[in-house]
């Protein structure tokens, strides 16, 4: 009950609001770009946890076929150092993504939108048991994401739930990160935003909870975007010995 005390909350809070200037770091948003465009990019999280530390650097290809649908592959690789157990480097899980966006509503110098999303995990990382990092498992994510932005500041919120049918890593996740641009709107296109995003995680089976807060900062110049975050729990109801202790987030991605 405590757990979903903490999470109910939350959500209400975010749903009252819901994105910012440029893409979140940590979180999600339904803002998309034209159709026919793409986006290669990469998130590089340095995990230290209790258990070990983990570097987890994906490769992902968006694709836009339309202005409202996105498809998309994560091709992942992981180095891994498990205090008293395993460590080296190897493939982790792939992802395939796929996004619609079904309601969009727009003003001036303002927009809201919302999209379906799901994240579909295939089991070709090693079985570390480490979420949403390499499990070696399926596992199918469902999720919507709504979000508000103006010039001068953003909100983002996603709900959704991952289902491990062959495992105990079920979760219900919500994320809520707010943006605000430092500079004022200028073309060519040249930004600096600052992110605060918070990650709910409840592991249904496990009954293990997380609440994570990212402080981020992102550069943007026309089509070209590096982000930082740092990464740390604000509540850790988890296994004593798999704690996080924090992330490190180092980003990039180049649109076309």
């Amino acid at each position: 009950m405590k757990n979903f005390t903490w999470l109910l909350a939350i959500i209400l809070f975010g749903i009252q609001y819901c994105e910012a200037q440029g893409p979140p770091i940590t979180a999600d948003k339904p803002i998309m770009l034209g159709g026919g465009s793409f986006t290669a990019k990469t998130l590089t999280e340095i995990r230290h946890t209790e258990r070990g530390d983990f570097t987890y650097v994906p490769v992902m290809l968006h694709y836009l076929p339309t202005s409202n649908s996105l498809v998309a592959i994560h091709l992942p690789y992981i180095n891994y150092d498990i205090e008293n157990g395993p460590s080296g480097s190897s493939l982790a899980d792939i992802k395939i993504m796929g996004k619609y966006q079904f309601f969009r509503k727009d003003g001036t110098g303002k927009t809201f939108r919302m999209v379906a999303k799901t994240l579909q995990t295939l089991p070709t990382g090693k079985e570390l048991d480490v979420m949403d990092l390499s499990t070696g498992k399926y596992a199918g994510y469902y999720g919507i994401v709504a979000g508000y932005e103006s010039l001068k500041y953003g909100i983002s919120n996603e709900l959704g739930y991952n289902w491990v049918p062959d495992g105990s890593l079920d979760a219900l996740t919500h994320k809520i990160g707010f943006g605000l641009p430092l500079l004022k709107p200028q073309y060519p296109n040249k930004q600096i935003n600052l992110y605060f995003e918070y990650t709910n995680s409840w592991l249904v089976e496990r009954d293990w909870y997380q609440l994570l807060y990212a402080q981020g900062l992102q550069y943007a110049r026309k089509n070209v975007t590096f982000d930082l975050a740092v990464q740390v729990p604000l509540v850790n109801d988890i296994e004593a010995g798999r704690k996080l202790n924090y992330s490190l987030f180092l980003g990039s991605r180049y649109s076309f």
